[in-house]
């Protein structure tokens, strides 16, 4: 993954932004790619990891247990002072509240693979985060809502399993089952991992455009700052526990990126449309600040890295 590339994907999610709200109808269509674009993309980082990664993860626990505490207790608590103070309407801070309730989704492990961050510690926290869920995000929305989802269980863990779990695993075995080729690997994920989440981009944006038009100048304040406050106060607080920076990268990506995608649909499930529209912004807004975030962490691991290399 060059620099130069690295310095153009944020552009091409402009971009495919732009795109896609101009022909959302078209590309609306396209909603059932997700899913294979996804898996794909899952597998793809499979095919990066070693099983000394995961390893390395099941003995140290602490980073994850630290990562999904922090995403838990920051992000609805963040969602709630940024209603109160920009006075959103009730619906509204449903919807933030909703969005800051839910685990951390696919989205943050495609953009802390673009950072060249901690793989295996992104995925182990989106797992933990999604399974713990199952039963932490009822209770949050009952908490700070006073009031009780209720969440498909079998049919998250199901679709994590299906998303995540098991193309990594194949991802992981084939990787080890083609021996040392890790860098013929890299060359070929980098560029097709970028294209398919320009098309995931792409895709998300059309089907909420129409919905967007909806949306105020405060409620698209509060999605921003939401998600800039997480990666910047999940990257502080892990950096204060002594994480390595590629661990406090990793985490600051995963406590700023939720499943807004299930906020959503508890949203129109439980409340109304109107409390959908944050989980909607953020859909799009999470993907085009972890895109710009990421590839700039990136270029500045790949400079530190050669001045290591020379200097070796």
């Amino acid at each position: 993954m060059t620099n130069r590339t690295l310095t153009i994907f944020p552009i091409l999610a402009l971009f495919t932004t732009g795109l896609s709200l101009w022909a959302n109808e078209l590309l609306s269509s396209a909603q059932p790619a997700i899913v294979p674009c996804l898996s794909i993309i899952m597998f793809m980082m499979g095919l990066t990891l070693k099983k000394s990664d995961i390893f390395r993860i099941l003995n140290e626990p602490g980073p994850v247990v630290v990562g999904v505490a922090l995403q838990f207790l920051l992000m609805p608590v963040i969602a709630l002072e940024l209603s109160t103070l920009l006075h959103l309407s009730p619906q509204i801070t449903a919807g933030m509240i909703l969005v800051g309730s839910c685990a951390g989704g696919t989205a943050s492990n495609v953009m802390c693979y673009i950072a060249r961050g901690d793989v295996a510690l992104s995925i182990c926290m989106t797992l933990t985060s999604t399974t713990l869920g199952v039963f932490i995000t009822p209770a949050l929305i009952g908490f700070y809502l006073s009031d009780t989802i209720e969440v498909d269980t079998v049919s998250m863990l199901l679709s994590m399993i299906q998303l995540v779990l098991i193309p990594v695993i194949a991802g992981v075995l084939v990787s080890n089952w083609i021996g040392g080729k890790q860098e013929i690997i890299e060359k070929l994920v980098s560029p097709l991992s970028m294209l398919l989440i320009l098309i995931i981009i792409g895709i998300v944006v059309a089907l909420n455009a129409e919905m967007l038009t909806q949306v105020g100048l405060l409620v698209i304040t509060a999605v921003i700052l939401h998600n800039i406050l997480g990666i910047g106060i999940g990257f502080a607080v892990s950096r204060l526990f002594g994480f390595n920076l590629r661990q406090s990268q990793t985490i600051a990506i995963e406590v700023g990126m939720q499943n807004s995608g299930l906020g959503v649909a508890l949203a129109l499930q439980h409340f109304s449309a109107t409390a959908a529209l944050p989980g909607a912004l953020f859909s799009i807004w999470h993907n085009l600040s972890g895109s710009f975030l990421a590839s700039r962490w990136a270029r500045k691991r790949g400079s530190i890295d050669e001045v290591i290399k020379d200097a070796n």
